[in-house]
């Protein structure tokens, strides 16, 4: 990604942070009889929060790559609401990760982010001090659902309930991609321009273009359809942070499978930065005359 981008935009410095490092907590009890590794993930998200948080100080577009949705996108949007409170986010998987740990049936921490980062459902979350201890990050910076836009296929109570505006792909397939773009947008930056934070789930995607991926969903997205959510982002010229995940080599099937997906990851990130499909060009300040001041009339007209 890092070569791709130096390519695509001479003269952009990119910077690779490299890995973080995260703590196993030892005997990490289950919350509720169901939730796995509750502390383990609540210190993950805090040392990604203060990554993020330290990047976009620097004025910087900061880029979190994952596999797993949970940790990343509850730390790198409380970084990132540390320097931006009024940010807005856009959320793009084929699932709201919205449960709560009292609602989950699962009891994976990847499918309630966004539950932590909403102010509406902290009283849904769990609030005493054993809980705050087990959830660190779920006290540190929360969102409005107002600026929450969810394009995923699944519906839900919450969404429905509590002001979250979102788009199934039935509705993204009967209003198009475009109009779909243009009320988020709205709806996002209607009465005042914010920064945006993107989070991006690859397995958005139809598993036909990403396989390599934990949850994958039949009917999703198609390349166009991706490619132009990303293209419209960035040329609102606010977009502050952006988070690719689930991509998983490990779950694909064959090596053809895994470098689809990672492929599909970069041009998606490239997009955000700026790539467009229509290729690239020669850039000219004016346009060539067909005359050249080296070669005589004559040399002109045997040319010609």
């Amino acid at each position: 990604l890092v070569s791709s981008l130096a390519a695509l935009f001479p003269g952009c410095q990119v910077y690779d942070s490299g890995d973080l490092s995260f703590t196993q907590v030892p005997n990490d009890e289950l919350y509720n009889n169901l939730v796995s590794y509750p502390r383990s993930v609540g210190l993950a998200s805090q040392v990604v929060a203060d990554a993020v948080s330290r990047a976009v100080a620097h004025g910087r577009l900061s880029c979190c790559m994952s596999g797993v949705k949970s940790s990343l996108a509850v730390g790198s949007i409380s970084g990132h609401a540390r320097q931006c409170p009024h940010l807005g986010v856009i959320w793009v998987d084929a699932h709201a990760d919205i449960n709560t740990p009292l609602t989950s049936q699962s009891g994976n921490l990847h499918g309630q982010p966004v539950s932590f980062l909403l102010r509406e459902l902290q009283d849904k979350n769990p609030t005493s001090p054993h809980a705050k201890q087990i959830f660190p990050s779920s006290a540190s910076c929360f969102i409005q659902p107002l600026k929450v836009i969810i394009l995923s296929p699944i519906r839900s109570y919450i969404l429905k309930n509590y002001d979250i505006q979102y788009f199934s792909m039935r509705e993204i397939d009967r209003l198009g991609i475009q109009k779909v773009m243009e009320r988020t947008f709205e709806q996002l930056m209607g009465r005042r321009q914010r920064p945006i934070h993107l989070s991006f789930d690859i397995d958005a995607f139809d598993p036909s273009l990403a396989p390599a991926t934990g949850t994958p969903v039949l009917g999703g997205l198609t390349y166009r359809e991706g490619m132009y959510i990303t293209e419209e982002i960035h040329n609102t010229g606010m977009l502050s942070a952006v988070d690719m995940v689930e991509v998983n080599p490990l779950l694909g099937a064959s090596p053809e499978e895994v470098n689809a997906t990672a492929r599909l990851a970069v041009d998606v990130i490239a997009a955000c930065f700026g790539q467009t499909r229509e290729g690239a060009h020669t850039a000219f300040d004016e346009l060539p005359t067909p005359s050249s001041p080296d070669e005589s009339d004559r040399e002109e007209q045997v040319r010609i």
